[in-house]
């Protein structure tokens, strides 16, 4: 896929930036581990597709930063200065945040000053030779800018042109600003949360979801164009893809329109306090309730006509759960985990925030890596997600300073020395 010339070199280049290292507990588990496809010579899935991102914050970089996971050649455009602010954002080293490690991974950063008309040209000519172009502006921002789908598709009638937007492009809502505490409150995720009071999930559970619709969507518009059908607009919004999201749990009581229908809404599991700590119990199929209950020595309920199939438990979850933890609570930890185990019971022993990268089952899946960066030193991400047999996904590169490879990618496009210097003084460049 791609247009001729596409298949560059830069790879290569990247690689010299950083070094992995396998952490000794996983190295030890998985001597080497398929998961570290850093070392593969295979290319990924999107080997020689081209990404323009004028996107910012955390959407539109996820969904990026995921193609470039699985190979493409991804270049940032931020402006000059700051960049984008998420740069700003959770523990800095050299400039850089962890918020910004974590969504902008194998991307090279070009900073153009878009206000001028020699910067609009610019991100003309790189959009040119782009197989996708990725921006999350306001609706009738990037129109009023001059570099709308129409006019982009105009003169490269192949290109991907994606758009994330908070609330839509028509309606009441499309122009106001929407950050992911605001999608949350309208979509319904904070009321989903709580009973008496709106509750905001401590995550950006709006941005992360649109972030992965898009990729999705645009992996799938590409491989649309090899079939034939050519370039495309790829929309998202936050707001459809948060109700989506909801829908099957939150949301599924708007499901049947037309009479009343039976059953009831999944019943929403809590966490259970032992002496010690805390474990999550499942009981949602008949098994494992009757597991639950001989694990917890309360057999009695078995034929309880309260609790006698997966619809009565689910009117009387709460009164369950409660009764399920005057037992937990007068035991350790370890003790219900063992319970649960003989019975192959369904629980779970939560973990803290802190020790998840200690987990026993990360470890083995080698979930995080352990990563150096040549300003920031030593550090840790995970690693892509998804596992190709053929294409492995890589982390090729980390997160590059602001504006690290202006030149380099300018170069490729034909941009001359001289210009460079010219575009530089003008302070087109930053």
């Amino acid at each position: 896929m791609g247009n001729p010339g596409h298949l560059r070199s830069f790879h290569t280049l990247l690689c010299a930036r950083w070094q992995p290292l396998a952490s000794a507990r996983a190295a030890a588990l998985l001597p080497d581990p398929p998961w570290e496809n850093q070392r593969s010579p295979m290319p990924g899935a999107l080997e020689g597709i081209r990404v323009v991102d004028l996107s910012a914050m955390f959407n539109g970089p996820l969904a990026t930063m995921i193609l470039g996971d699985q190979g493409a050649d991804v270049i940032k455009v931020e402006p000059p200065t700051m960049g984008d602010v998420i740069r700003q954002f959770g523990p800095q080293r050299s400039g850089l945040g962890a918020v910004f490690q974590a969504v902008n991974r194998n991307k090279r950063s070009v900073v153009i000053d878009l206000q001028t008309e020699r910067g609009l040209d610019l991100l003309l000519r790189l959009a040119d030779g782009a197989d996708v172009f990725v921006q999350n502006f306001r609706p009738g921002v990037v129109e009023r800018m001059g570099i709308g789908s129409d006019v982009l598709r105009r003169r490269n009638p192949d290109l991907i042109y994606a758009s994330v937007s908070a609330f839509g492009e028509e309606g009441p809502y499309a122009h106001r600003a929407g950050f992911d505490s605001m999608l949350q409150a309208v979509s319904g995720v904070a009321s989903s949360q709580g009973d008496e009071r709106p509750v905001l999930i401590r995550n950006a559970v709006c941005d992360k979801v649109s972030g992965l619709q898009m990729a999705q969507a645009i992996t799938a518009a590409l491989f649309a164009r090899e079939r034939g059908a050519g370039g495309q607009h790829v929309r998202v919004s936050m707001l459809d893809a948060a109700v989506a999201f909801l829908w099957a749990d939150a949301l599924q009581l708007h499901t049947y329109l037309d009479g009343e229908a039976y059953g009831r809404e999944r019943p929403v599991p809590r966490v259970l306090a032992t002496s010690d700590g805390h474990v999550l119990v499942s009981s949602i199929t008949d098994p494992l309730f009757r597991a639950a209950c001989r694990a917890l020595d309360l057999t009695e309920l078995e034929d309880d006509p309260r609790f006698a199939s997966l619809v009565e438990r689910s009117g009387r979850m709460e009164e369950l759960l409660q009764i399920f933890e005057e037992r937990t609570r007068r035991i350790t930890t370890e003790e219900v985990s063992a319970r649960f185990d003989a019975q192959e019971a369904a629980y779970a022993v939560t973990t803290s925030v802190e020790d998840i990268v200690r987990h026993p089952q990360v470890e083995t899946n080698g979930t995080i890596t352990e990563l150096v960066h040549p300003e920031c030193g030593r550090m840790q991400l995970p690693r892509p997600v998804e596992r190709f047999e053929r294409t492995p996904s890589t982390i090729r590169c980390l997160a590059p300073l602001l504006g690290e490879h202006s030149d380099e990618v300018l170069a490729e496009i034909g941009v001359s020395d001289d210009e460079l210097a010219s575009l530089r003084k003008a302070g087109v460049l930053g």
